[in-house]
């Protein structure tokens, strides 16, 4: 096969997995922006509520509000990670689409906030969870969300992958003459 044609077949499962992650998390973000104040709450799921709810804030740090004032760390660590990420999809095997879902939900996760930060200086984060009195859980957005559930996926599918390997390989070594 062509290098170009298996570049393009590498890539474009995380560059559509990224484009539609940027989109839900902008759409979700400028729907905060117009319809709850800052620091403003809402119930989106009354039966849920206090538990889960949604409070307008900005973000001027990473990802669930940590490292306040880093923001061209953030953009600048974004980019770099974008880019290994494009390069990382282009060298795996075409079979590997989940990894390529995976890698494109992270990318999109860090390109939303990268345009937040560009475009207003902070991220508008607004998922809030947790319990009354006890603990919540720092606001969040699609994007923190996509990020950290593309990392959680990918480690999971390494360590299945990895187990399969290791019972293949027990698999074969028994099944040589003289094993056992």
């Amino acid at each position: 096969m062509n290098k170009v044609r298996y570049w393009i077949q590498g890539i474009w499962p995380v560059l559509l997995t990224a484009a539609i992650v940027i989109g839900l998390d902008q759409w979700t973000k400028e729907l905060v922006r117009q319809n709850i104040p800052k620091f403003g709450q809402t119930e989106p799921i009354p039966a849920l509520a206090p538990y889960f709810l949604f409070q307008h804030v900005d973000n001027y740090g990473a990802a669930f509000g940590m490292f306040q004032g880093g923001g061209l760390f953030f953009t600048t660590v974004a980019f770099i990670v974008s880019l290994g990420i494009l390069f990382y999809a282009t060298r795996l095997p075409l079979s590997n689409w989940w990894i390529r879902i995976l890698l494109g939900m992270q990318m999109g996760g860090a390109i939303g906030n990268v345009v937040d930060r560009l475009n207003q200086g902070y991220v508008t984060d607004f998922i809030k969870m947790g319990i009354p009195g006890v603990y919540y859980w720092p606001n969040y957005n699609i994007a923190d969300a996509s990020i950290v559930c593309g990392v959680i996926g990918l480690a999971i599918t390494i360590i299945i992958e990895d187990i399969r390997e290791q019972r293949a390989q027990q698999q074969k070594q028994m099944a040589e003459p003289g094993v056992g």
